[in-house]
């Protein structure tokens, strides 16, 4: 595995950062006292919609990994939690290469123990912010072939980028560098299937400085648009899935879906 180690700010702990916040709610140790304040004043929910993202992440991955997927490309990878990405599909396919990225300086400290591929794949790591597409795209492009299929993974990551930042745009941006027979997976947060406690989420995370922008069903479809939705379509992500296993049924205020690059 390689680490491209630009020139980024050290590692910050006096402000709460939302891949340390994401780890908290996770249970996992790799965040500090000012994330976990953020952390500990959210609803319950906050750890079930975790918990949910991950587990769609793992269902949405296996089965591109299923369909003959063998590129991936994980923008916010955040604090590496096992199984990970790269292990759900290497152990379908074990010569599958997986890039990640992240803007946060403790998942770079993580990603070169804990990404590892099998011997047969690849794994990367980027450290790089969503918002400039165009330096993960040049990244990526030493290790993933852009003439082939790739899974583009923005799992819980489009909802920290507020509309004035052009979030569509970024995504719009990244979905036309790939080849057709390409899918996009994204899960994101949602403000209108229960928009008080959307409301108390958002609030929480402002106090801690981090600025969330959710969106409503028809905001969220937005980042499909021009693509070719799998059935089950933009649900929530507990609805999502593949497989004659069906997740146990419960609430959930995330929007999920996969889409394929016409």
């Amino acid at each position: 595995m390689t680490i491209d180690r630009q020139s980024f700010p050290a590692l910050d702990t006096s402000k709460a950062h939302p891949a340390r916040v994401y780890d908290w709610l996770l249970g996992g140790k790799d965040n500090y006292p000012v994330d976990e304040a953020v952390g500990e004043k959210l609803p319950p929910e906050a750890r079930d919609a975790a918990r949910q993202n991950r587990e769609f992440m793992h269902r949405a991955s296996a089965w591109l990994a299923e369909q003959g997927i063998d590129q991936f490309l994980d923008i916010g990878t955040g604090i590496p939690t096992k199984p990970n990405l790269h292990q759900i599909v290497q152990n379908i396919t074990p010569t599958a290469k997986v890039v990640y990225t992240d803007n946060d300086p403790i998942v770079l400290r993580h990603a070169e123990a804990l990404l590892v591929s099998r011997p047969e794949g690849v794994t990367d790591y980027i450290q790089a912010d969503v918002r400039r597409p165009e330096e993960i795209v040049q990244h990526a492009r030493h290790i993933l072939d852009f003439t082939r299929p790739i899974a583009l993974s923005l799992i819980a990551l489009m909802h920290f980028i507020p509309d004035e930042q052009d979030a569509h745009d970024i995504v719009r941006n990244l979905i036309a560098t790939l080849p057709s027979g390409s899918y996009l997976v994204l899960s994101h947060a949602s403000s209108d299937l229960f928009p008080e406690l959307s409301a108390q989420v958002t609030a929480e995370y402002a106090k801690g400085g981090i600025q969330l922008g959710f969106r409503t069903r028809a905001g969220v479809q937005s980042f499909f648009d021009g693509l070719e939705l799998v059935e089950p379509g933009l649900v929530t992500a507990t609805e999502w899935f593949k497989s004659a296993r069906r997740p146990k049924p419960e609430d959930s205020g995330i929007y999920a879906g996969v889409a394929r690059v016409l």
